[in-house]
């Protein structure tokens, strides 16, 4: 990994503006509103607000919108980016954060249009440009979905 960590004292919080320079996601595959703690290399505690205005809600489900799992698991996934990309100081700097594995997802609670999804991620190990990262996603401190996953830090491909 290039880049020098930062120290161990928790930050935040961290504004949309500054989630965007960590992620190239954008509308409408941008899930982290707002980031209310990070712990360089450590953890981070993001947010997701979850708006009946999401595009998937439209057909998933017509009469009864529920959050897909994979997106609760991408947006923990996202929540990981933000905090390996700020850790190393590389927001800004072109860097992508690839999805490797997801092991052990599991999802509890439904989540519904209206929700504050509370991102939970802790990183289990940092090795290289590998991660490693234990995630859980909570509405009103109710578990919703919790996934293990690695993710590596890459150049984007080439034209």
């Amino acid at each position: 990994m290039t880049g020098e960590v930062d120290n161990k004292e928790a930050r935040g919080p961290m504004d949309i503006r500054r989630v965007m320079a960590a992620l190239p996601h954008r509308y409408p595959m941008l899930l982290v509103d707002r980031v209310a703690s990070l712990v360089p290399s450590q953890s981070i505690h993001a947010i997701k607000a979850v708006s009946m205005n999401e595009p998937f809600f439209q057909g998933h489900f017509p009469g009864r919108p529920i959050m897909p799992g994979v997106l609760i698991v991408e947006a923990m996934a996202q929540a990981a980016g933000v905090l390996v990309v700020d850790s190393l100081g590389l927001a800004d700097s072109g860097k992508l954060v690839y999805f490797m594995s997801i092991d052990g997802a599991k999802f509890r609670t439904p989540v519904e249009p209206g929700c504050l999804l509370d991102l939970h991620v802790e990183v289990t190990q940092m090795r290289g440009a590998v991660c490693k990262f234990a995630g859980r996603a909570m509405i009103d401190g109710k578990l919703a979905a919790e996934a293990n996953f690695v993710a590596m830090i890459a150049d984007p491909p080439k034209d």
